[in-house]
């Protein structure tokens, strides 16, 4: 799948600001997930300054903080965080009126973060910049409508919008959003990797892991030797999906368990691997209380771990999961994110926590779905009781279909519900 057309809408300019507003934007997000070009063109007419540059750190390290509105003004800084003198010049300028906008670009989340906490307290906006979204991949313009998935978060009445929805569309209708999914479910998000065939996909993956390791992990931790940490991101990716064990980590990578602990923050700090945390509750039995570990991206879990054959169910999982993920953080929606398993074996895959209730979401990988499929879903509702909003059980199917009407429990397939 490769598109001549690379500069796909990307959601989070639905929430960007204006230039003409009086604002400090802060981007940041996994190298190379398209930060930059999003921000040259939704800012086209702001000065731009890549602080990767030796000269242009030169340009604003000599720039005195008072003339900095006159001689630079509003701009996009790129890589701000290479030149710490940028931000206390910032807040200088913005807080005398000189300067009204200004859009800090960074992938060192930790070292961008830090600086900011330091400078820019209280006057900055932040936004994150994943790898693309399936709805993102799929779309040719920008989309009328947000994906299913974020329609049914805010939704009055759960069991009504996917009533509303057609049980079975023509093929032609879902042809692009399923061309997507195979394309995701093989290579991942990764803007760059659109334009380039399948050999050069894969070089290109284990070239970004080299610069992951050698520029975003050298601003985080300065490493001397690096093969203990590759070794355990290695081991992360084939753990995707799994209870997070730090002990079990540290003595397959070879290291003290305080060292897999700090490895796991970098991964996290870089957008490389997230956190699902368990659903605190007892709703049936005792709950088990570690979280869940999921790298973000397809197409470098697959590098990392090796395997390029057909998408396994934990694979499928990470994607669904990370997927939605993504768009919870993208949108900024007020929403938390669980799993729920319990020391007598029952398990629901995710759990959405909403303003209005909880809903519930089983991930299958098969295309033909069982009761037993989603007993834990008509479970956990019974114990909710009128928290639950609703469950849906996510396959490679065709068909939207009622499971449960009494638990308000759906299948949906998994285009249907991260698509359009």
């Amino acid at each position: 799948m490769t598109r001549s057309n690379l500069h796909k809408f990307r959601w989070i300019t639905r929430r960007l600001p204006k230039s003409s507003t009086r604002r400090l934007v802060v981007m940041t997000g996994a190298r190379q997930t398209g930060k930059t070009t999003l921000a040259r063109q939704a800012y086209s007419e702001l000065r731009y300054v890549n602080c990767d540059a030796p000269e242009n750190r030169e340009f604003v390290r000599t720039l005195r903080a008072m003339s900095w509105g006159k001689n630079l003004g509003a701009a996009v800084l790129d890589e701000a965080q290479k030149e710490p003198t940028v931000f206390d010049k910032v807040k200088y300028s913005f807080d005398e009126g000189d300067i009204t906008f200004t859009v800090l670009l960074g992938s060192s989340q930790i070292l961008l973060l830090k600086r900011i906490r330091e400078s820019l307290a209280g006057r900055a906006f932040f936004y994150e910049l994943f790898p693309l979204m399936l709805s993102e991949m799929a779309a040719e313009d920008e989309p009328a409508v947000p994906p299913l998935v974020a329609r049914l978060l805010t939704a009055a009445d759960f069991n009504a919008l996917l009533k509303d929805q057609p049980v079975i569309r023509p093929p032609q209708e879902d042809e692009a959003t399923l061309a997507a999914l195979d394309y995701m479910l093989t290579w991942g998000g990764m803007p760059a990797l659109l334009a380039l065939d399948d050999n050069d996909r894969r070089q290109w993956l284990q070239s970004y892991g080299h610069s992951y390791l050698e520029r975003d992990l050298g601003d985080l931790a300065r490493l001397d030797d690096l093969s203990p940490f590759r070794e355990f991101q290695r081991l992360t990716a084939l753990r995707s999906g799994q209870i997070l064990s730090y002990s079990e980590l540290a003595r397959d990578a070879g290291i003290a368990v305080s060292t897999s602990r700090r490895y796991l923050e970098y991964l996290k700090l870089s957008y490389q691997t997230f956190i699902l945390p368990p659903y605190n509750k007892n709703l049936t039995s005792t709950v088990i209380k570690t979280p869940k570990l999921f790298l973000i991206d397809i197409g470098i879990l697959r590098h990392l771990q090796g395997y390029w054959g057909a998408p396994t169910g934990e694979l499928f999982e990470t994607f669904v999961i990370a997927e939605i993920y993504k768009w919870v953080r993208t949108a900024g929606e007020n929403v938390q994110l669980y799993f729920y398993r319990t020391r007598a074996g029952l398990e629901v895959d995710l759990m959405m926590q909403t303003p209005q209730g909880v809903l519930g979401f089983e991930i299958k990988s098969s295309r033909e779905i069982a009761a037993k499929d989603y007993r834990p879903l008509r479970d956990v509702a019974a114990a909710l009781k009128s928290d639950w909003r609703g469950g849906i059980v996510v396959t490679r199917g065709a068909q939207i279909e009622s499971l449960d009407a009494a638990n308000k429990i759906w299948c949906v397939p998994v285009h249907r519900l991260l698509g359009f």
